[in-house]
């Protein structure tokens, strides 16, 4: 069996840093260890190449070589991942998909002609697919019927089919699941509640395949929340360290994590020895109402900006995630998430429309309240919301319009940047002992060069940032490398505030367009209630 593992475009997004990572030569910023797991759980016997359409097209003479086509997504990619399955339909090939988007919207998936549905996790719906093939059945659809695998059982990546150049970072994945019960959040849909970890040894042994194969830079630990059982994490960094210390620190990490992360000084200690260098927190808005209503307990019970700055101060970078449009929002939240990004200095804070995503919470009583917009929806921050929300959706997207122009105008940008980075430099690292010297490349030298001349010369920013590069020799000077890296993502945010702007403006106008005559605001406020 010939296997053409096909992973979907991404569209231009707030992750994506086009721009960014053509300093660097880099292609795409993660690559698809969906994909790269589910060649390990199929039969080995079978021959496998691997297309990531965000680095390539896939060449003629690979859709001939194919006998299967595997496709799996998210979301975001859907638009694209219908057209591969109808491009490997057209050429007569036989078409499997799962992930994310066809377990959330199976229907949508085969109404473009996909043989086989693979949901749900794979370690339990992939053998009942290879039964499936080995019969002879030409299609069917897999599900695990509410079971969870024991993820101890999965096997190492095959990171060998990966082009390791053409990304920014590797990942690895040690959890499953998350403990909490966000009502917007479809993680703990498609993966529950309890989370499941894999064992110390089993997650080294896939660090230790890296490193085989030549890995020697940032990983990124996909977990949604790496913190949701802490007893285990603990035990994993427990075995990491001696790892780390005896090849060297070849891998810096960064992950997700509640910001619970903040009340355990020892886990941060921890992760901070194991060269965790940044964090991404699910913040979503400071509004306590909207924390409540939406079932974010964990993010009311202490204070969330000194929550942040107690991770920063441990040494951690925090990246965060901000959301508008919840139910019951006053006016100006657009304004207090900038207030609360600025008073924390995060440099990188996602920003997005409040979406409800297929079979959470949030969609279910959305629908039975009668405001959904569309039982689809698309993860992007250039999307409307697809229900209709409890104050104007035209008030929400001008505030989120304004703030996103305003989180990344490029002063403001690099100044909370730089402050990050000061407070970083004050952390108390621990000793992490004698570490390989990387030698310095071409690639970081002109991405050095190039950020220089734009934001140092030919930008209005440029005495900011001399001055902050200088303070940051003076107070901070080994964070140099990842300020600088963190200084280059405004290349790309640059153009995608423009983008978000254009986009959102365009369906706000349509959306606006299409809405009957105005409805008195009395009748609104009634229908509302009701």
């Amino acid at each position: 069996m010939n296997v053409l593992l096909l992973y979907p475009l991404f569209p231009k997004s707030f992750w994506s840093f086009e721009k960014t990572l053509a300093l660097l030569d880099r292609k795409a910023m993660l690559p698809p260890l969906g994909l790269v797991t589910v060649a390990a759980i199929l039969p080995q016997e079978w021959q496998y190449k691997l297309v990531d359409r965000n680095i390539e097209d896939v060449p003629e003479a690979v859709w001939d070589w194919a006998d299967l086509v595997i496709l799996s997504a998210m979301i975001v990619q859907k638009e694209d991942l219908l057209a591969q399955i109808q491009a490997a339909k057209q050429r007569g090939k036989r078409v499997a998909v799962g992930g994310p988007y066809a377990t959330a919207l199976p229907q949508e998936v085969s109404a473009v002609g996909a043989d086989y549905l693979i949901l749900d996790e794979g370690e339990i719906t992939l053998p009942l697919f290879v039964e499936a093939i080995a019969q002879g059945i030409p299609s069917g659809t897999f599900r695990a019927n509410g079971e969870r695998p024991d993820v101890t059982i999965t096997p190492i990546p095959r990171f060998d089919l990966l082009k390791f150049d053409a990304y920014a970072e590797m990942s690895v994945q040690f959890s499953r699941g998350c403990p909490f019960q966000c009502e917007f959040c479809d993680i703990i849909v498609l993966y529950g509640r309890k989370p499941r970890t894999k064992a110390p040894e089993q997650l080294l042994k896939e660090l230790d395949r890296l490193y085989e194969l030549g890995w020697r830079r940032s990983i990124f630990m996909v977990d949604d929340n790496f913190i949701g059982n802490k007893r285990n994490v603990k035990l994993f960094l427990k075995e990491l360290l001696p790892w780390m210390v005896a090849h060297q620190y070849p891998f810096s990490f960064a992950t997700e994590a509640s910001v619970d992360l903040a009340n355990d000084q020892d886990l941060m200690d921890q992760m901070v020895q194991c060269n965790f260098g940044a964090v991404f927190l699910g913040i979503e808005t400071p509004d306590e109402a909207s924390l409540t209503l939406t079932q974010k307990h964990q993010n009311t019970r202490d204070s969330l900006s000194e929550a942040v700055h107690t991770i920063t101060r441990s040494g951690l970078r925090v990246m965060a995630g901000f959301i508008i449009g919840f139910d019951g929002e006053k006016a100006g939240a657009g304004q207090r998430i900038v207030q609360f990004v600025e008073k924390t200095a995060i440099p990188t804070a996602l920003f997005s429309m409040l979406q409800a995503l297929p079979d959470t919470a949030l969609w279910h009583r959305l629908e039975k309240e009668g405001r959904l917009r569309s039982k689809s929806a698309n993860i992007n921050q250039t999307t409307l919301m697809n229900f209709v929300p409890t104050r104007p959706l035209e008030d929400i997207a001008h505030e989120y319009i304004e703030a996103f122009t305003e989180l990344y105008d490029p002063a403001r940008f690099l100044d909370r940047t730089y402050r990050h980075f000061r407070i970083l430099g004050e952390a108390t690292y621990p000793d992490k002992g004698k570490r390989a010297k990387k030698p310095l490349q071409w690639k970081s030298l002109r991405a050095f060069l190039i950020i220089c001349w734009r934001q140092g010369l030919v930008r209005k920013t440029r005495w900011q940032f001399w001055r902050n590069l200088v303070n940051m020799y003076r107070y901070n000077r080994g964070g140099i490398g990842p300020y600088l890296s963190v200084c280059a993502q405004i290349e790309h945010f640059l153009e995608y505030r423009q983008i978000v702007r254009t986009e959102i403006g365009s369906q706000l106008d349509q959306f606006l367009a299409n809405q009957p005559c105005a409805v008195p605001e009395a009748a609104l406020e009634l229908t509302v209630k009701t």
